[in-house]
């Protein structure tokens, strides 16, 4: 199953062009779930028909609506995954509740908090991937600096559980039922191991979906110069992340033959970013895509229609995209001529005053503009001391010299 990540810039359209690329899909005889995290009525006004509304009743999305034939619609249902979560941990956690002498909230009280939507998102394309149904799952994801975090969430609370409820300790888990009896009450400590345990094995899966070869991203944004620099550091982010990127969709371009002066010099505009971000892209073998202004917010089928018609429908299948994936992070060997070991990281767009690198321990720090990432070093470069870091080709490259002290010695 194939896993489409739509996002870019607030305002550039993304709706609609993930809309028109379900379509695209369904048309070609795929079975396609539009998955929206929009809560407003934009998705339904795009579609032509209501989506049905969260209704906080549990589940990862609202009931699917077939909104064309092969293609259905959903949205991301975070107030039903909110309580759903809340009132699991309610119960996991009756025990401590009885012993702090607390009263749980009622149903009734459950209300969700901030942060609550980036948990029920990663829910959703997880549950979309067991449900098997679908050959194509096409995701209207927040704007792209919000979808980058997100797509940094699963890994970095799996390594949060770990540092704060390392695995090792849970080994002392048997000798809890004799302490819960020589003090009398119940041991919560249990309860919590297994929820950690859990949250670890759930975020496992979700990150599984998200480094799958299956699962790609798609820009969409309307070209302006802000839109240059903004999809830039975005993209440098998403490398971070190790996040393919199979498409730029630009987004409503206006036609140049204009009567208008206006309309003349916004359309040059246009065409001076498309040419920028053409070339950024297609450098990388990244698909462009140019959708055109219908001079109108599009509206229902029709207009979905005619944008289809126009969207990148070769992307789907499996087999070009799979050809594209990005440059792998790989260790080059240059011990013998340069004495060291370089990490390659491609990071298209990394600006280089816009890097920063930490070592700490077995472990690699990089920041990427606003986005960072803890990255395990590979085992031979941890026998190794960092010697410098330069960005090359677009690429991070980092330079390691063997640690006399740890590396093995040749007789």
């Amino acid at each position: 199953m194939r896993t489409v990540l739509v996002t870019g810039p607030g305002g550039g359209g993304r709706t609609t062009a993930a809309a028109a690329a379900a379509l695209a899909a369904a048309r070609q005889g795929r079975r396609v779930l539009l998955l929206s995290c929009d809560r407003g009525p934009a998705p339904g006004a795009v579609l032509g028909g209501p989506l049905p509304a969260d209704g906080g009743a549990g589940g990862p999305w609202t009931p699917p609506v077939e909104a064309a034939p092969g293609m259905w619609a959903a949205r991301v249902a975070t107030d039903g995954h909110f309580r759903a979560v809340a009132r699991d941990l309610q119960d996991r956690g009756a025990s401590l509740f009885d012993l702090l002498g607390a009263a749980p909230l009622d149903a009734d009280e459950l209300t969700e908090v901030p942060g609550a939507e980036p948990l029920a998102i990663l829910a959703a394309l997880r549950a979309a991937h067991a449900d098997g149904r679908w050959d194509l799952v096409v995701a209207d994801m927040p704007p792209v600096h919000d979808t980058v975090r997100l797509l940094a969430l699963p890994e970095q609370l799996r390594r949060y559980l770990r540092r704060l409820l390392p695995p090792e300790r849970q080994a002392a888990r048997a000798l809890r039922p004799m302490l819960a009896q020589l003090a009398g009450v119940p041991m919560p400590a249990a309860r919590l191991y297994e929820t950690a345990e859990r949250w670890q094995q759930e975020l496992a899966a979700v990150q599984a979906v998200l480094e799958s070869a299956a699962t790609t991203v798609r820009l969409v944004a309307e070209p302006l110069p802000a839109t240059v620099e903004t999809l830039r550091e975005a993209r440098a982010g998403l490398a971070l992340q190790g996040c393919h990127v199979d498409a730029l969709v630009l987004n409503r371009l206006l036609p140049d033959d204009s009567a208008d002066p206006w309309l003349t010099a916004l359309a040059a505009e246009q065409r001076l970013a498309c040419k920028t971000l053409r070339d950024d892209f297609t450098a990388d073998t990244v698909p462009v895509c140019e959708l055109p202004h219908l001079g109108r917010s599009p509206r229902g089928m029709a207009d979905l229609t005619e944008l289809a018609q126009r969207a990148a429908g070769d992307t789907y299948g499996p087999g070009p995209v799979a050809e594209r994936r990005p440059e792998p992070w790989s260790v080059e060997d240059r011990l013998k001529d340069d004495g060291m070991l370089v990490w390659r990281l491609p990071l298209p767009g990394a600006e280089r005053d816009a890097l920063g690198l930490v070592r700490r321990g077995d472990e690699l720090v990089v920041a990427v503009g606003p986005f960072r990432r803890v990255l395990p070093l590979p085992s031979a470069l941890r026998r190794c001391s960092v010697a410098g870091a330069g960005l090359q080709d677009g690429a991070l490259c980092v330079r390691f010299i063997p640690d006399p002290d740890l590396w093995p010695r040749t007789s």
